[in-house]
Order: structure tokens, then C-alpha cells, then sequence
């Protein structure tokens, strides 16, 4: 029988994701995601890049995107500005974490490979933490924050699977609401089809 209480812990902990704040917005003046609205869209990438990618296992890669940022509940969001002169330690947040939890070995194995960049999983999940990035740099570029554009080349930079390149690519031309507004023209936007 597993020791419910370091489950729960762990748990409670998994929900720190959604209090600590990603620090990059704070450079780019505008905008806000914690690390669990972060997280969240990272593991939707890693499905859609796998199914693309199709030379690995999507649920793997998941688990990777899953918990690529676990360790930051205990040692908080660095951006790059902040890594260039601070430094945490992130594997010892990470044995820490997994020498309470009967599943820790696991967790560890996943966060090592998803650091090592090797397998064909851990780079479509860093990819998939690329893009993200990317898509939340594209919406505060179209709601007029020009710095945004700036940071774009250096993102697009550290893609590595062609499925990334050209997801990225797709991404800067569209806009970020087309999803739900793309037809302006729609009737419905005037009268919601009352009669």
C-alpha cells in the first residue's frame, strides 16, 4: 500500500504549479501565465508534435511535458535573464520530491530525460516548451506589445523537429483569436441570431 500522505503532499505540491508566477513576463512588460497554465498548454504541444513527429511514444512524451517544470513548485520559474547570474538546484528539488513518493524513481527518470534532450520524446517535449513560449509571445504581440517581437527569433531558434519549425511558422501568421473570431463578418457577432 502506497503512503497516501506523501501522495497527497505531492499533490498539494503539483498545485503550487498554479501559484508560482513565469517570471519572463515581468522583462516583456506585459502579460501574466503561472507555471501550471504553462504546463498545461506544453503537454497539448508535446501530443500534437508527437502525432507530427510520428517516430515516438506520444503518451511518454506527455509525461515529459507533464513534468518538465515540476521541480519549479520548490525552486520557482528562472527566466534567461535570471539564469545567466542565478543558479537552483533542481535535482536536488527533484530527489527530494521523489524519495517520498513510491512512484519518485519514476519522476526522476522522466525530468533526467527530459534534461538529457536524447531520445526522440524529450526533444519534441522541449520543443513543445519552445513553443509554447511562442504562442504566448504571439498573443501579447497581437494585443501591441512590440517587444514581444523581438524574443521571437531567439525562440524559433531552439526548435529542432520540422513539425516545431513549421508549427511556429503557422503560428506568427495567425492571429491569436482567430480561433473564435476569425469571421468579423458573421451576423452573429451583430445580433447572436436573435429575431
Amino acid at each position: 500500500m502506497p503512503d497516501l500522505k506523501s501522495v497527497v503532499n505531492f499533490l498539494f505540491e503539483a498545485g503550487m504549479m498554479a501559484k508560482t508566477p513565469r517570471s519572463g513576463f515581468h522583462f516583456l512588460g506585459s502579460g501574466r501565465q503561472s507555471v501550471a497554465e504553462h504546463n498545461n498548454r506544453v503537454v497539448f504541444i508535446g501530443y500534437v508534435l508527437s502525432a507530427l513527429e510520428k517516430n515516438c511514444d506520444s503518451a511518454k512524451t506527455m509525461k515529459l511535458c507533464l513534468f518538465h517544470d515540476l521541480a519549479e513548485t520548490r525552486t520557482s520559474d528562472l527566466n534567461y535573464v535570471h539564469q545567466k547570474y542565478a543558479r537552483t538546484d533542481e535535482d536536488k528539488a527533484t530527489d527530494d520530491l521523489a524519495a517520498t513518493l513510491e512512484f519518485g524513481g519514476e519522476l526522476k527518470d522522466l525530468i533526467r530525460e527530459y534534461n538529457e534532450k536524447k531520445t526522440p520524446e524529450s526533444i519534441i517535449a522541449h520543443d513543445a516548451d519552445q513553443l509554447e513560449f511562442l504562442l504566448s509571445l504571439k498573443e501579447q504581440i497581437d494585443i501591441g506589445n512590440k517587444r514581444a517581437e523581438t524574443w521571437i527569433g531567439a525562440v524559433v531558434k531552439r526548435l529542432k523537429t520540422a513539425s516545431a519549425v513549421r508549427l511556429a511558422d503557422e503560428a506568427l501568421k495567425t492571429n491569436s483569436d482567430e480561433w473564435w473570431f476569425g469571421n468579423k463578418d458573421d451576423q452573429w457577432w451583430v445580433d447572436r441570431n436573435k429575431k
